[in-house]
């Protein structure tokens, strides 16, 4: 899905949502990619406590692939205190449990607790450690509560910018009550009843024509498996003239519909298209 479905005059950096603080990342391709992420879900607030390598880097950048707006944005601070001095609310993320007296939320309960606040008008962070070692007890010891994610216990290090990602995909499905960016298009309206009907009788006719109703005692059935399985379909009316040529083909067994057959399908596109508002 690289680039598929970007359209920047949609892009909305405006969206409330936590401080994402990256506590001495040592990648700048790891700032570019949680940058991305970032802007993937809507938020814009990156916070870097005393990034191992210069910021801005070109690196970051290039990993980034566009979402440069986060990064112009960042702020670089020399100490986690003044990174977090404005929030009501502090989350550490930790894949391991650090024997420290801490309540414990999944991402969802996370994000839950920063939208009640920020309805009050408090601003909430999320912080997350560097990319071998994570974050130091004296770090978590500064947060109010644990993110942590539910992961393989034989395998639970997540890489920097998953992590990112995944609240960031938290906090955007709440903000937008999960409702996705687009859905099926519908190009033509459902079938009506009249032209269902007309379909049943043509292929009914073409099926009987062809000695498929045998047993004759058992026909009466069959027709009403074969009517269910098209309504279990939810037709369009595109999908009835296309079903009327592909039987019509059939009966005309490869020759091509005859004159008289493709009048008749041109009548029947007609009254069908005559009826569509």
């Amino acid at each position: 899905m690289s680039g598929a479905g970007t359209d920047s005059s949609k892009m909305n950096l405006g969206m409330a949502g936590p401080a994402i603080i990256l506590v001495e990342p040592q990648m700048p391709e790891n700032i570019g990619a949680a940058a991305r992420a970032m802007t993937n879900f809507g938020l814009a607030d990156l916070r870097l406590v005393r990034p191992q390598t210069k910021f801005p880097h070109p690196k970051a950048r290039a990993m980034a692939s566009g979402a440069v707006q986060v990064l112009d944005g960042a702020q670089v601070f020399e100490t986690l205190e003044e990174a977090v001095a404005d929030l009501g609310l502090l989350f550490a993320t930790t894949a391991r449990e650090r024997g420290q007296a801490k309540p414990v939320d999944a991402p969802s309960e996370a994000i839950a607790r920063v939208n009640a606040l920020q309805a009050e008008g408090i601003k909430s962070g999320i912080l997350f450690g560097r990319e071998r070692t994570g974050l130091e007890n004296d770090e978590v010891s500064l947060a109010d509560r644990v993110l942590t994610f539910p992961v393989n216990p034989a395998f639970a290090s997540l890489n920097l910018a998953q992590a990112v990602l995944l609240v960031g995909y938290e906090w955007f499905k709440a903000a937008t009550g999960n409702a996705l960016p687009f859905d099926m298009p519908q190009q033509s309206p459902p079938a009506q009843k009249q032209h269902l009907l007309s379909f049943f009788s043509h292929i009914e006719g073409a099926l009987e024509r062809a000695g498929f109703f045998y047993p004759v005692d058992r026909k009466s059935i069959m027709i009403r498996n074969l009517r269910n399985i098209f309504h279990r379909l939810g037709l369009s009316e595109q999908d009835i003239r296309t079903l009327h040529g592909v039987v019509a083909a059939l009966e005309e067994g490869g020759r091509g519909p005859s004159r008289r057959e493709r009048r008749r399908l041109q009548q029947i596109e007609e009254h069908i298209e005559g009826d569509e508002v």
